[in-house]
């Protein structure tokens, strides 16, 4: 069973704000050029692969994206 803590892992304190920087984070996880739309991309051309190779390189890299 999971058991779900809302705690960080390290203490954060944070003195002042950047919301641009901010945003380049935001974007660079969640956008269509991020960590989350590349996974999504090698995952589904995973099914339209030729070979069953290159099946598993795309498996294999679209869940290490998803790791990050």
């Amino acid at each position: 069973m999971w058991t779900y803590q809302k705690k960080l892992q390290y203490p954060v304190n944070i003195k002042n704000t950047d919301p641009a920087a901010a945003k380049i984070i935001i974007t660079q996880m969640g956008g269509p050029d991020g960590e989350v739309g590349a996974a999504m991309r090698y995952l589904n051309q995973r099914y339209t692969a030729p070979c069953r190779e290159v099946q598993g390189i795309l498996n294999d890299v679209g869940t290490e994206e998803l790791a990050h």
